[in-house]
């Protein structure tokens, strides 16, 4: 079994992009990393290995991030800092980013959990319906019915934002 340094190490991007997409508000992504990593520390004994590594740190993430968005509700704090604007783009590429990435952040605000955690897993994360299926403990056609759902409403979303510009 891999040590902390090792999970860490493998999977720190990969918690730190969930958290996020699940909602975690970018002041508090960094904090609810650390407690996905202090979770899987002190749990890390009882992994059984049923499931992938992967899936059982993304559980842990799934769960945390649940908290941490229920706790910045109730704070409602405006965020301080922007998020940094990743280097290397030019600027027009940077700004087509930042509106793409608002995009969908808006999105996944605006549509239940169910849609969100199914969209963020098949879609940001590019899991199979299975492994989805797995981390949210539902059946695996409800995995299918909600991609397609959620898909149908983020073509939805693109197609006012376009038809919104075209008006412009």
């Amino acid at each position: 079994m891999p040590d902390l340094a090792t999970l860490f190490r493998t999977h720190f991007d990969f918690v730190w992009r969930v958290a996020r997409s699940l909602g975690v508000p970018a002041s508090g992504v960094d904090d609810a990393v650390q407690d996905v990593f202090l979770t899987v520390h002190r749990r890390l004994s009882e992994f059984e290995g049923r499931a992938s590594m992967r899936t059982w740190i993304y559980a842990i993430t799934y769960r945390t991030a649940q908290n941490h968005r229920r706790r910045s509700q109730r704070q409602r704090f405006d965020e301080l800092l922007e998020e940094p604007l990743a280097e290397g783009p030019g600027p027009g590429e940077q700004l087509e980013s930042a509106r793409a990435g608002k995009f969908v952040m808006q999105f996944l605000e605006g549509v239940s959990a169910e849609k969100r955690d199914v969209f963020v897993l098949c879609v940001l994360e590019e899991l199979s319906a299975p492994e989805v299926a797995e981390i949210l403990g539902v059946k695996l056609n409800t995995v299918y019915s909600r991609l397609r759902l959620v898909r149908a409403d983020f073509r939805a979303a693109l197609e006012r934002v376009a038809a919104a510009e075209g008006a412009r």
